[in-house]
Protein backbone atom coordinates (compact mmCIF):
# COMPACT_ATOMS: atom_id res chain seq x y z
CA UNK A 1 0.00 0.00 0.00
CA UNK A 2 1.33 3.43 -0.95
CA UNK A 3 1.64 6.07 1.71
CA UNK A 4 1.70 9.74 0.76
CA UNK A 5 4.54 11.57 2.45
CA UNK A 6 5.51 15.21 2.41
CA UNK A 7 8.70 17.10 3.11
CA UNK A 8 8.62 20.48 4.78
CA UNK A 9 11.54 22.86 4.91
CA UNK A 10 11.31 25.69 7.39
CA UNK A 11 13.33 28.87 7.13
CA UNK A 12 13.22 32.40 8.43
CA UNK A 13 12.96 35.38 6.09
CA UNK A 14 14.52 38.60 7.30
CA UNK A 15 13.37 41.61 5.26
CA UNK A 16 16.75 43.35 5.56
CA UNK A 17 20.25 42.62 6.75
CA UNK A 18 19.69 45.11 9.60
CA UNK A 19 17.39 42.57 11.29
CA UNK A 20 20.35 40.22 11.80
CA UNK A 21 23.07 40.16 14.44
CA UNK A 22 26.26 42.12 13.79
CA UNK A 23 28.12 38.82 13.27
CA UNK A 24 25.65 37.68 10.60
CA UNK A 25 25.77 41.08 8.89
CA UNK A 26 29.57 40.84 8.84
CA UNK A 27 29.34 37.44 7.12
CA UNK A 28 26.91 38.74 4.52
CA UNK A 29 29.13 41.77 3.84
CA UNK A 30 32.17 39.51 3.47
CA UNK A 31 30.23 37.26 1.07
CA UNK A 32 29.16 40.30 -0.94
CA UNK A 33 32.75 41.56 -1.15
CA UNK A 34 33.91 38.08 -2.19
CA UNK A 35 31.28 37.98 -4.94
CA UNK A 36 32.69 41.19 -6.40
CA UNK A 37 36.07 39.40 -6.73
CA UNK A 38 34.60 36.34 -8.52
CA UNK A 39 35.93 35.21 -11.89
CA UNK A 40 32.79 34.72 -13.97
CA UNK A 41 33.51 35.97 -17.52
CA UNK A 42 31.18 33.43 -19.14
CA UNK A 43 28.03 33.66 -17.04
CA UNK A 44 28.56 37.08 -15.44
CA UNK A 45 26.83 35.49 -12.43
CA UNK A 46 28.91 36.56 -9.44
CA UNK A 47 28.51 34.57 -6.23
CA UNK A 48 30.26 35.08 -2.92
CA UNK A 49 30.32 32.99 0.22
CA UNK A 50 31.69 33.63 3.67
CA UNK A 51 31.73 31.22 6.57
CA UNK A 52 32.65 31.40 10.20
CA UNK A 53 33.99 28.49 12.16
CA UNK A 54 32.95 27.92 15.75
CA UNK A 55 36.51 29.04 16.64
CA UNK A 56 35.81 32.43 15.03
CA UNK A 57 37.80 32.12 11.78
CA UNK A 58 36.18 33.88 8.82
CA UNK A 59 36.87 32.39 5.37
CA UNK A 60 35.53 33.63 2.05
CA UNK A 61 35.18 32.15 -1.41
CA UNK A 62 33.71 33.03 -4.77
CA UNK A 63 32.85 31.28 -7.98
CA UNK A 64 35.73 30.63 -10.37
CA UNK A 65 34.66 29.79 -13.91
CA UNK A 66 36.62 28.06 -16.64
CA UNK A 67 36.08 27.89 -20.40
CA UNK A 68 35.62 24.15 -19.82
CA UNK A 69 32.50 24.69 -17.70
CA UNK A 70 32.74 21.57 -15.51
CA UNK A 71 36.20 22.70 -14.39
CA UNK A 72 34.86 25.73 -12.49
CA UNK A 73 33.90 25.79 -8.83
CA UNK A 74 31.12 27.50 -6.91
CA UNK A 75 31.61 30.05 -4.14
CA UNK A 76 30.24 27.82 -1.39
CA UNK A 77 32.65 24.99 -2.14
CA UNK A 78 35.58 27.40 -2.59
CA UNK A 79 35.00 28.81 0.91
CA UNK A 80 34.28 25.41 2.45
CA UNK A 81 37.35 23.71 0.98
CA UNK A 82 39.58 26.68 1.85
CA UNK A 83 38.41 26.52 5.47
CA UNK A 84 38.92 22.78 5.71
CA UNK A 85 42.37 23.00 4.12
CA UNK A 86 43.36 25.50 6.84
CA UNK A 87 41.87 23.42 9.66
CA UNK A 88 40.63 19.91 8.77
CA UNK A 89 38.88 19.62 12.13
CA UNK A 90 37.06 22.95 11.87
CA UNK A 91 33.37 23.14 12.66
CA UNK A 92 31.50 25.57 10.45
CA UNK A 93 28.86 27.45 12.42
CA UNK A 94 27.38 29.62 9.68
CA UNK A 95 27.84 30.15 5.95
CA UNK A 96 26.47 33.16 4.06
CA UNK A 97 25.87 33.26 0.31
CA UNK A 98 25.30 36.48 -1.62
CA UNK A 99 24.56 37.08 -5.30
CA UNK A 100 24.76 40.84 -5.97
CA UNK A 101 22.89 40.84 -9.29
CA UNK A 102 19.75 38.90 -8.45
CA UNK A 103 16.73 39.53 -10.62
CA UNK A 104 13.77 39.87 -8.27
CA UNK A 105 13.72 39.71 -4.50
CA UNK A 106 14.33 36.03 -3.79
CA UNK A 107 17.81 35.14 -2.49
CA UNK A 108 19.69 32.54 -4.52
CA UNK A 109 20.11 29.14 -2.91
CA UNK A 110 23.13 26.88 -3.40
CA UNK A 111 23.21 24.55 -6.41
CA UNK A 112 22.80 20.80 -5.99
CA UNK A 113 26.49 19.91 -5.76
CA UNK A 114 27.04 22.67 -3.18
CA UNK A 115 24.08 21.41 -1.17
CA UNK A 116 25.70 17.98 -1.14
CA UNK A 117 29.05 19.46 -0.07
CA UNK A 118 27.42 21.46 2.75
CA UNK A 119 25.56 18.37 3.92
CA UNK A 120 28.81 16.37 3.86
CA UNK A 121 30.40 19.05 6.04
CA UNK A 122 27.62 18.71 8.60
CA UNK A 123 28.23 14.95 8.66
CA UNK A 124 31.99 15.53 8.85
CA UNK A 125 31.58 17.77 11.89
CA UNK A 126 29.54 15.20 13.79
CA UNK A 127 26.20 16.47 12.47
CA UNK A 128 26.66 19.77 14.29
CA UNK A 129 24.32 22.12 12.43
CA UNK A 130 25.66 24.71 10.01
CA UNK A 131 23.33 27.69 9.60
CA UNK A 132 22.89 28.95 6.05
CA UNK A 133 22.19 32.59 5.21
CA UNK A 134 21.21 33.45 1.63
CA UNK A 135 21.04 37.16 0.99
CA UNK A 136 20.54 39.93 -1.51
CA UNK A 137 22.40 43.21 -0.94
CA UNK A 138 19.99 45.69 0.63
CA UNK A 139 17.28 43.04 0.49
CA UNK A 140 15.93 39.95 2.18
CA UNK A 141 17.84 37.10 3.77
CA UNK A 142 16.65 33.51 4.05
CA UNK A 143 18.03 31.70 7.10
CA UNK A 144 18.09 27.94 7.51
CA UNK A 145 19.10 26.41 10.82
CA UNK A 146 21.05 23.59 9.20
CA UNK A 147 22.52 22.90 5.78
CA UNK A 148 20.85 19.49 5.68
CA UNK A 149 17.51 21.27 5.23
CA UNK A 150 18.68 22.28 1.74
CA UNK A 151 18.72 18.66 0.64
CA UNK A 152 15.80 16.56 1.89
CA UNK A 153 16.08 12.83 1.15
CA UNK A 154 19.81 13.35 0.89
CA UNK A 155 22.56 10.87 0.14
CA UNK A 156 25.33 10.51 2.69
CA UNK A 157 27.97 8.05 3.82
CA UNK A 158 25.43 5.97 5.77
CA UNK A 159 24.31 4.45 2.46
CA UNK A 160 27.85 3.26 1.77
CA UNK A 161 28.15 1.27 4.99
CA UNK A 162 26.63 -2.17 4.64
Amino acid sequence: MSTPTSITVSYITHETWAELTAADQELLKAAHAAALRAYAPYSNFLVGAALRTTEGALVTGNNQENASFPAGICAERTALHAAMSLDPKAVIGTIAVVVPSVTGTRPVSPCGICRQALLEQEVRQGRKPMRVLMGIPNGPVHELQRAGDLLPLSFDASFLNS
